[in-house]
């Protein structure tokens, strides 16, 4: 069995909310086990994902700190660490600058698994921008000739958390994981994040009918769960494994 304590997760967020709506299980999950958790903002989300602080006549500079405190009360309550490149929305730019510096991140946290966004999302560009350059650093921190501090990373999973629009974004998951214990923290973490309260409900509702394919594909353990809730996600590299199972 691995050591708990050299077990890292990494979560790359486009915005300030979305590690908190399509991961929050997730990261609850890794910091009950006694697992690290790092979650990367590439923005504040301050352009186009705060319409209510914005309808509210506050400044730019304003709902930038109205969401580093949310997302960083939410990171809290999830058991997190949480990091804010401030890269800016809406769009968000891919650059060589902003892949190092999150090559850089890779190569401090040693993630072993990685959680970002989908590649394909038709209704917002920045998710798509922030799972590229999550990839792409993954991929040079692998590198031992990159210069960067730190030791050449493994070859951790990259999981793509699901989109707002699933079936617009071609979402096919083939992970359920199953976040019933920690359903509350996550519920919990999301009240934190006020500016998208239009939200809340619609990500407690997710969670509910994932969890009944949860138990759906639960096989022998059907009769172990029940009023499951689950988060959804799609592997990008193949699962290696000695036994089937």
């Amino acid at each position: 069995m691995a050591d708990k304590a050299t077990e890292s997760l990494l979560v790359v967020s486009a915005h300030a909310g979305d590690f908190v709506w399509r991961a929050g299980g997730a990261i609850a999950l890794a910091a009950t086990r006694g697992e690290r958790a790092t979650v990367v903002c590439l923005s504040y989300g301050e352009r186009g994902e705060s319409a209510k602080a914005w309808r509210e006549g506050k400044q730019l500079d304003e709902i930038k700190a109205l969401r580093r405190d949310e997302a960083r009360a939410a990171a809290d309550v999830l058991g997190a660490d949480i990091r804010f490149l401030d890269a800016g929305d809406y769009p968000l730019l891919e650059s060589a600058e902003l892949v190092d510096r999150l090559v850089r991140v890779y190569r401090e946290t040693s993630p072993t698994v990685v959680l970002t966004h989908t590649l394909a999302d038709p209704y917002n560009g920045d998710h798509p921008a922030a799972a590229r350059m999550a990839m792409q650093a993954r991929i040079l921190a692998q590198a031992v000739g990159y210069d960067a501090p730190g030791e050449p990373l493994g070859a951790p999973p990259v999981f793509s958390f699901e989109p707002h629009q699933s079936e617009m974004s071609e979402f096919r998951p083939d992970v359920l994981l199953d976040i019933t214990e920690v359903f509350e923290t996550k519920r919990k973490a999301m009240r934190c994040l006020g500016a998208q309260e239009h939200m809340w409900t619609y990500y407690e509702d997710l969670a509910a009918r994932r969890g009944v394919q949860l138990e759906r594909n639960a096989g022998p353990n059907l009769g172990l769960l029940k009023n499951s809730r689950a988060e959804a996600f799609v592997r990008h590299y193949p699962h290696v494994t000695a036994t089937l199972s």
